[in-house]
Protein backbone atom coordinates (compact mmCIF):
# COMPACT_ATOMS: atom_id res chain seq x y z
CA UNK A 1 0.00 0.00 0.00
CA UNK A 2 2.76 2.45 0.95
CA UNK A 3 4.71 1.49 -2.19
CA UNK A 4 1.63 2.08 -4.36
CA UNK A 5 0.97 5.42 -2.67
CA UNK A 6 4.61 6.44 -3.13
CA UNK A 7 4.46 5.69 -6.86
CA UNK A 8 1.29 7.77 -7.23
CA UNK A 9 2.84 10.72 -5.36
CA UNK A 10 6.10 10.93 -7.33
CA UNK A 11 4.58 12.62 -10.44
CA UNK A 12 2.75 15.04 -8.17
CA UNK A 13 5.95 15.99 -6.31
CA UNK A 14 7.84 16.42 -9.58
CA UNK A 15 5.07 18.72 -10.78
CA UNK A 16 5.33 20.83 -7.64
CA UNK A 17 9.10 21.15 -8.03
CA UNK A 18 8.74 22.17 -11.69
CA UNK A 19 6.09 24.75 -10.79
CA UNK A 20 8.35 26.19 -8.08
CA UNK A 21 11.19 26.39 -10.62
CA UNK A 22 8.99 28.29 -13.08
CA UNK A 23 7.84 30.72 -10.40
CA UNK A 24 11.45 31.38 -9.38
CA UNK A 25 12.49 32.11 -12.97
CA UNK A 26 9.52 34.43 -13.44
CA UNK A 27 10.43 36.34 -10.26
CA UNK A 28 14.06 36.79 -11.35
CA UNK A 29 13.06 37.97 -14.83
CA UNK A 30 10.59 40.44 -13.31
CA UNK A 31 13.30 41.90 -11.08
CA UNK A 32 15.66 42.28 -14.03
CA UNK A 33 12.96 43.91 -16.16
CA UNK A 34 12.05 46.38 -13.41
CA UNK A 35 15.71 47.30 -12.96
CA UNK A 36 16.11 47.85 -16.69
CA UNK A 37 12.95 49.94 -16.89
CA UNK A 38 14.20 52.07 -13.99
CA UNK A 39 17.53 52.67 -15.72
CA UNK A 40 15.79 53.57 -18.99
CA UNK A 41 13.57 56.01 -17.15
CA UNK A 42 16.63 57.74 -15.74
CA UNK A 43 18.36 57.95 -19.11
CA UNK A 44 16.32 56.71 -22.10
CA UNK A 45 18.46 55.25 -24.88
CA UNK A 46 19.25 57.61 -27.72
CA UNK A 47 18.31 60.77 -25.84
CA UNK A 48 21.04 63.28 -25.04
CA UNK A 49 21.15 64.51 -21.47
CA UNK A 50 22.30 68.02 -22.33
CA UNK A 51 19.73 70.63 -21.34
CA UNK A 52 19.22 74.26 -22.26
CA UNK A 53 18.97 76.41 -19.14
CA UNK A 54 15.39 77.46 -18.49
CA UNK A 55 14.60 81.15 -18.32
CA UNK A 56 11.54 83.12 -17.29
CA UNK A 57 9.79 85.77 -19.34
CA UNK A 58 11.10 89.31 -18.94
CA UNK A 59 8.97 92.32 -19.73
CA UNK A 60 9.57 94.51 -22.76
CA UNK A 61 8.35 97.94 -23.90
CA UNK A 62 4.93 97.47 -25.48
CA UNK A 63 3.82 94.65 -23.17
CA UNK A 64 0.36 95.10 -21.65
CA UNK A 65 -0.21 94.16 -17.99
CA UNK A 66 -3.12 93.90 -15.60
CA UNK A 67 -2.18 94.84 -12.03
CA UNK A 68 -4.50 94.16 -9.11
CA UNK A 69 -4.12 94.82 -5.38
CA UNK A 70 -6.03 92.64 -2.93
CA UNK A 71 -8.96 94.53 -1.33
CA UNK A 72 -7.99 97.69 -3.25
CA UNK A 73 -10.29 97.59 -6.30
CA UNK A 74 -9.67 101.25 -7.04
CA UNK A 75 -6.01 100.43 -7.77
CA UNK A 76 -6.76 97.80 -10.42
CA UNK A 77 -5.07 98.98 -13.62
CA UNK A 78 -4.22 97.91 -17.14
CA UNK A 79 -0.86 99.40 -18.04
CA UNK A 80 1.53 99.29 -20.98
CA UNK A 81 5.29 99.19 -20.57
CA UNK A 82 6.36 102.51 -22.07
CA UNK A 83 9.20 103.00 -24.57
CA UNK A 84 11.43 104.16 -21.70
CA UNK A 85 10.84 100.81 -19.96
CA UNK A 86 8.57 102.11 -17.17
CA UNK A 87 4.93 101.71 -16.22
CA UNK A 88 2.71 104.29 -14.54
CA UNK A 89 0.76 103.10 -11.49
CA UNK A 90 -1.50 104.98 -9.04
CA UNK A 91 0.16 106.45 -5.93
CA UNK A 92 3.69 105.40 -6.92
CA UNK A 93 4.03 107.03 -10.34
CA UNK A 94 6.55 105.65 -12.85
CA UNK A 95 8.16 102.32 -12.00
CA UNK A 96 10.90 100.58 -14.07
CA UNK A 97 9.50 97.37 -15.58
CA UNK A 98 11.37 96.44 -18.78
CA UNK A 99 13.81 93.59 -18.25
CA UNK A 100 12.09 92.44 -15.06
CA UNK A 101 10.12 89.27 -14.43
CA UNK A 102 6.59 89.45 -13.03
CA UNK A 103 7.92 88.43 -9.62
CA UNK A 104 10.59 91.15 -9.65
CA UNK A 105 8.06 93.80 -10.63
CA UNK A 106 5.65 92.61 -7.93
CA UNK A 107 8.41 92.93 -5.32
CA UNK A 108 9.26 96.46 -6.47
CA UNK A 109 5.62 97.56 -6.48
CA UNK A 110 5.11 96.08 -3.00
CA UNK A 111 8.06 98.09 -1.73
CA UNK A 112 6.84 101.36 -3.20
CA UNK A 113 3.11 100.88 -2.66
CA UNK A 114 3.74 99.74 0.91
CA UNK A 115 4.35 103.38 1.82
CA UNK A 116 0.66 104.06 1.12
CA UNK A 117 -1.08 100.67 1.56
CA UNK A 118 -0.02 98.43 4.49
CA UNK A 119 1.19 95.02 3.33
CA UNK A 120 -0.21 95.15 -0.22
CA UNK A 121 -0.88 91.83 -1.96
CA UNK A 122 -0.18 92.44 -5.65
CA UNK A 123 -0.89 90.27 -8.67
CA UNK A 124 0.39 90.97 -12.19
CA UNK A 125 -1.01 89.25 -15.28
CA UNK A 126 0.51 89.56 -18.74
CA UNK A 127 -2.32 90.48 -21.11
CA UNK A 128 -0.27 90.72 -24.28
CA UNK A 129 3.39 90.48 -25.22
CA UNK A 130 3.31 92.99 -28.06
CA UNK A 131 6.71 94.24 -27.00
CA UNK A 132 8.29 90.79 -27.24
CA UNK A 133 8.17 90.26 -30.98
CA UNK A 134 10.52 88.21 -33.14
CA UNK A 135 10.46 87.76 -36.91
CA UNK A 136 10.83 84.70 -39.11
CA UNK A 137 11.50 85.30 -42.80
CA UNK A 138 12.36 83.16 -45.81
CA UNK A 139 11.52 79.53 -46.50
CA UNK A 140 8.95 78.82 -43.78
CA UNK A 141 5.26 78.04 -43.97
CA UNK A 142 4.06 81.33 -42.44
CA UNK A 143 6.76 84.03 -42.44
CA UNK A 144 6.14 87.12 -40.35
CA UNK A 145 6.08 88.45 -36.79
CA UNK A 146 5.55 86.26 -33.72
CA UNK A 147 4.63 87.61 -30.29
CA UNK A 148 6.33 85.52 -27.59
CA UNK A 149 4.41 85.20 -24.34
CA UNK A 150 6.94 82.78 -22.80
CA UNK A 151 10.59 81.83 -23.32
CA UNK A 152 10.86 80.56 -26.90
CA UNK A 153 13.81 78.88 -28.60
CA UNK A 154 14.68 78.75 -32.30
CA UNK A 155 13.08 75.36 -32.99
CA UNK A 156 9.86 76.44 -31.30
CA UNK A 157 9.74 79.69 -33.27
CA UNK A 158 10.27 77.85 -36.55
CA UNK A 159 7.43 75.52 -35.62
CA UNK A 160 5.18 78.49 -34.84
CA UNK A 161 6.06 79.88 -38.27
CA UNK A 162 4.75 76.74 -39.97
CA UNK A 163 8.03 74.85 -40.21
CA UNK A 164 10.57 74.81 -43.02
CA UNK A 165 9.55 74.46 -46.66
CA UNK A 166 11.01 71.76 -48.89
CA UNK A 167 13.30 74.37 -50.44
CA UNK A 168 14.83 75.58 -47.16
CA UNK A 169 18.57 75.24 -46.62
CA UNK A 170 18.21 73.58 -43.25
CA UNK A 171 21.79 74.05 -42.08
CA UNK A 172 22.26 77.61 -43.32
CA UNK A 173 19.80 79.42 -41.05
CA UNK A 174 20.92 82.69 -39.44
CA UNK A 175 19.60 84.58 -36.42
CA UNK A 176 20.05 88.34 -36.70
CA UNK A 177 20.33 90.03 -33.30
CA UNK A 178 20.97 93.66 -32.36
CA UNK A 179 22.48 94.83 -29.09
CA UNK A 180 21.42 97.87 -27.08
CA UNK A 181 23.63 100.06 -29.26
CA UNK A 182 21.94 98.88 -32.45
CA UNK A 183 24.90 96.81 -33.65
CA UNK A 184 23.83 93.61 -35.40
CA UNK A 185 25.43 90.19 -35.25
CA UNK A 186 24.58 86.98 -37.08
CA UNK A 187 24.23 83.69 -35.17
CA UNK A 188 24.37 80.50 -37.28
CA UNK A 189 21.81 77.76 -36.66
CA UNK A 190 21.93 74.28 -38.19
CA UNK A 191 18.40 72.91 -38.10
CA UNK A 192 19.34 69.45 -39.32
CA UNK A 193 21.90 68.93 -36.56
CA UNK A 194 19.56 70.03 -33.77
CA UNK A 195 16.70 67.96 -35.19
CA UNK A 196 19.00 64.95 -35.09
CA UNK A 197 19.95 65.60 -31.45
CA UNK A 198 23.37 67.15 -32.12
CA UNK A 199 24.64 70.62 -31.19
CA UNK A 200 21.47 71.26 -29.20
CA UNK A 201 23.13 74.10 -27.28
CA UNK A 202 22.77 76.17 -30.47
CA UNK A 203 18.98 76.05 -30.01
CA UNK A 204 19.13 79.31 -28.09
CA UNK A 205 16.32 81.24 -26.46
CA UNK A 206 15.27 84.15 -28.61
CA UNK A 207 15.24 87.79 -27.58
CA UNK A 208 12.83 90.54 -28.49
CA UNK A 209 13.65 91.89 -31.95
CA UNK A 210 15.50 88.77 -33.18
CA UNK A 211 15.05 87.87 -36.83
CA UNK A 212 15.38 84.27 -38.02
CA UNK A 213 16.45 84.11 -41.67
CA UNK A 214 15.76 80.83 -43.47
CA UNK A 215 17.39 80.86 -46.94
Amino acid sequence: MNRFFSKRMKPFLYGLRFLAFLLGCTFLLSCQWLGLAKDQTKNPAGIQTKAVAAEVYRLNPGDKLEITVWHEDNLKSEVVVLPDGTISFPLVGHVPAAGKTNEELVALLKERLGKFVPGPEINIRLLSADGNTIYVVGEVGHPGAINMTRPTDVMQALGMAGGLTQFAKRNSIQILRRDAGGHAKSIPFEYGDVEGGDNIESNILLQSGDTIIVP
